[in-house]
């Protein structure tokens, strides 16, 4: 084994406490804007905006850089087509058949239901794969590791990073999502993780009226 390469570390610029604060404030201010949007406008989307946000989501830190990770970028129309029916087809069987009552009643206030007409709506879908091990050129298979937690930090960046450019996004998570490997020609050991919807929200859009739990409920503090 090779020692490890080691070089000098990214520059980052020296700033007072007061500095670090209020960029802090900055960007809680902006994440706090941020909502999930389900009306969306069919305006476009440059390509090149989305390669950026994916290639954000690739600075991610992830198990032994192994980078277990896939996104394909949908725009085609046929496609997006496709893959609303598969989804539909799912979520009508989640909502009817599947979901428990309990999820239903926590759902309710969302106004969800098994129509998702932004999935063709939307000028782009990112689908989102895990990738639990990996094919070495000789056919042989090498095991990832923190393969789901390192795809759920590259997905928040990528979330953070389209809200940061000025679009809206929202994640979408039919089960089974099977189908995203068949339509997209995906192998079969990728494992969907999410489907994130992005573009422009559509004129006078809407969003649950709903709250974040304060800071002292989701954090805890040890001097």
């Amino acid at each position: 084994m090779n020692d490890p390469r080691f070089v000098p570390a990214p520059a980052i610029e020296r700033r007072s406490d007061d500095e670090l604060l209020e960029r802090a404030r900055e960007f809680y201010v902006a994440m706090q804007r941020r909502r999930t949007v389900r009306d969306f406008s069919s305006r476009t989307v440059p390509r090149e905006i989305i390669d950026y946000c994916i290639r954000a989501a690739g600075t991610a830190p992830n198990g032994a850089n192994l980078q277990p990770w896939h996104f394909v970028a949908v725009s085609d129309s046929a496609v997006k087509r496709e893959i609303r029916v598969a989804a539909e087809e799912e979520e009508k069987d989640f909502y009817e058949e599947r979901a428990p009552a309990a999820w239903l009643e926590a759902l309710a206030p969302l106004g969800t239901d098994s129509r998702k007409p932004f999935l063709e709506i939307a000028p782009w879908l990112i689908a989102i794969f895990a990738q639990p091990f990996r094919i070495l050129p000789d056919g042989t298979r090498s095991k990832t590791y923190y393969a789901i937690e390192s795809v759920g930090i590259a997905t928040g960046i990528l979330i953070t990073a389209v809200h940061s450019c000025g679009l809206a996004a929202l994640t979408h998570t039919p089960s089974p999502m099977g189908f995203l490997n068949r339509i997209l020609g995906r192998p079969s050991h990728e494992k969907p993780f999410l489907l994130l919807v992005v573009g422009h929200p559509a004129e006078g859009a809407l969003v649950p009226d709903i709250s974040r739990k304060p800071l002292a409920e989701i954090s805890s503090f040890v001097p």
